[in-house]
């Protein structure tokens, strides 16, 4: 046994679920990069989406019924179209020039929308289409790159939830989302049996991951969260950037 592959994975999975439980899954993309200093980033991604879709069940537990039920219409459907679109096309695009071009989505939304000192920080929502072309491109991402997170987070924090709402509406989101991805990368041979086991394996850290990071969210400030939250997605958008370039190279 690679006990330093398991370490690995503990690691990334105790992360993404604090993430998950208390901050909308901001810190996730650091887990696929993380495993893959042990192994390829297409195993490290089939190992994980898994346990994402237990840590998912998890957090929507945690946050029942707390979800805004108008945006999950919204941005649900929209969501599953991307995942489909992926799945069709996934060797038509550049994982690597993917990467780059929602890290820089990602930067330059948060450079012109992070809340600024003394000014108010509600924003005026996206227009119907333009929101569901964010999702849209979040499910999209998510299974060309496994990164959702930017796309959504433009559409979610435009659309002035609280601090709860926001983190209970994305879990359901991508409850959605890692489900329907199970079928496409079952059907590209991503997911067999002895990765399916070792990745339900570390459901124990996946709880206890979730409910501290629910305990966390509970604690901090409304304002703290969302500072947090742009910036989670500002430094999630340098790392895709980072990552795209490497990739290149």
């Amino acid at each position: 046994m690679d006990w330093l592959l398991i370490s690995l994975i503990g690691i990334a999975v105790f992360i993404t679920g604090v993430s998950k439980g208390g901050f909308s899954g901001a810190f996730g993309i650091l887990a696929v990069p993380l495993i893959s200093l042990q192994t390829s980033p297409t195993l490290a991604a089939a190992i994980m989406l898994p346990i994402l879709c237990i840590m998912d069940i998890f957090t929507v537990q945690k946050f029942w019924k707390k979800w805004n039920a108008e945006q999950l219409l919204k941005c649900i459907p929209a969501a599953i179209i991307g995942v489909i679109i992926g799945g069709l096309t996934a060797s038509w695009f550049s994982t690597e020039w993917l990467k780059i071009m929602v890290g820089v989505i990602a930067v330059g939304f948060t450079l012109n929308s992070w809340p600024r000192k003394n000014t108010n920080t509600t924003r005026k929502p996206l227009r119907a289409i333009t929101g569901k072309l964010w999702c849209a491109l979040g499910g999209f991402t998510s299974f060309i790159a496994h990164a959702g997170g930017p796309p959504m987070s433009v559409y979610l924090l435009r659309a002035n939830l609280d601090k709860t709402q926001y983190v209970a509406t994305a879990a359901v989101i991508f409850t959605a989302i890692n489900y329907v991805k199970l079928i496409p990368y079952g059907m590209l041979g991503q997911l067999n049996t002895s990765n399916i086991l070792l990745s339900l394996s570390f459901t124990p850290i996946a709880f206890l991951g979730v409910q501290l990071g629910a305990w966390l969210h509970y604690k901090i400030s409304t304002a703290l969260f969302f500072k947090v939250m742009y910036g989670c997605l500002f430094l999630t958008g340098l790392k895709l950037i980072w990552d795209g370039i490497s990739g290149l190279n």
